[in-house]
């Protein structure tokens, strides 16, 4: 058999057991869980939506914006099939976003620019990873806050910011710090240094490095009680430096190595990283490994952990996995986080990954 015939097999052989993995996750999964109906019928999409706004508290103003907001989540209902067959081993399905578009979706709850590192970026020196632990979750070590919700405000990059420094200052002072997501996105006006027009801009986006850079010139962060979360950038900015509880040391850029992103995740504590979140709108559970997926990043995240082995049904094996503290609110995805299967530098996640050092700062 020539080397052609045997790739166009294996690629059938493929094919055919994505399906049936396809076929087996919707066959046990609940259907209003789990998008398999056929949206052409009416009634049934319509039924489909009646739960969702049930589930979700969702209410609209007029007759018109009602039988738009259906039209949309019947086009969402077959993107997440689409999700699931790309995506075999995760959930994918109704989420509170399914009455969004895609467009719609990213200003409001995305907003990462999309820019990469400076080449002057500090690179984060490299450590050894020969005794890395299989697995390691650093909500089990208490260092990572509970999951909070950024709104409909694009402002993924600060709640990224805040929780690589909590988890830092974590280790620094021995205190877990809800820290303050709003002082940055009143504050925070840095600027990337090779990008002078694009700087960090509220609920228009930013990146987690300059937000670094401004928390490293400014001093630090306050409590987030003390400068708590509005979810708009209409205000004006109102740090109080006597009350700043962390601050940082030092920041630095993580290679694209994934063992070197494990040890400096054990080293330093949760790491910020941004991802492509085209798979996140429709994501329910599970280890999310599409076989396609963009490295445009497009949204700022908390790297807290990784596991060892997320069954990843295509592969024939079993697939380590990172896990990622999302911004979005307790009732979306695994309470809150996301499972995104590792290398090779899945949906960009290992693009760009930033790590934090907290100076040892004494609560006022």
């Amino acid at each position: 058999m020539s080397q052609s015939h045997k790739l166009s097999l294996f690629f059938l052989i493929s094919l055919l057991i994505a399906t049936s993995f396809t076929l087996v996750a919707f066959a046990s999964l609940d259907d209003d869980t789990l998008i398999r109906q056929v949206v052409e019928d009416g009634h049934e999409a319509d039924h489909h939506f009646s739960i969702f706004k049930n589930k979700f508290g969702k209410s609209y103003e007029s007759k018109e914006e009602h039988e738009y907001r259906f039209s949309v989540f019947k086009t969402n209902l077959l993107r997440a099939l689409r999700n699931q067959e790309l995506d075999v081993n995760a959930v994918h399905g109704v989420t509170q976003f399914s009455d969004m578009t895609p467009e719609e979706f990213a200003e409001k709850h995305l907003g990462l620019k999309p820019l990469m590192f400076p080449k002057d970026a500090n690179k984060a020196p490299i450590l050894p990873t020969e005794d890395l632990p299989a697995s390691f979750d650093w909500r089990e070590h208490g260092a990572v806050t509970p999951v909070k919700n950024q709104g409909s405000c694009g402002s993924c990059w600060s709640f990224s910011t805040t929780g690589a420094l909590e988890g830092a200052n974590f280790l620094a002072t021995g205190k877990l710090e809800a820290l303050s997501e709003q002082q940055l996105v009143d504050c925070d006006h840095e600027c990337d240094p090779e990008e002078p027009s694009s700087c960090d801009a509220g609920c228009n986006g930013g990146l987690m490095n300059t937000a670094f850079e401004y928390t490293l010139k400014t001093g630090g962060l306050m409590r987030e009680k003390d400068y708590p979360y509005t979810g708009t950038d209409k205000g004006a900015c109102k740090l109080d430096k006597s009350k700043i509880v962390a601050s940082v040391h030092n920041f630095s850029v993580v290679s694209l190595d994934e063992d070197q992103i494990s040890a400096n995740l054990v080293k330093h504590g949760p790491l910020a990283v941004a991802i492509n979140a085209v798979f996140m709108q429709t994501y329910i559970g599970g280890v999310s490994c599409p076989f396609v997926c963009s490295k445009r990043l497009d949204h700022g995240v908390l790297l807290v952990g990784y596991g060892e082995s997320g069954f990843s049904p295509i592969r024939m094996k079993e697939k380590p996995y990172w896990i990622i503290k999302n911004s979005w609110g307790p009732t979306w995805g695994e309470q809150g986080y996301y499972k995104i299967c590792k290398g090779p530098n899945v949906c960009g996640v290992d693009s760009m990954v930033s790590t934090v050092v907290a100076a040892h700062t004494t609560s006022h």
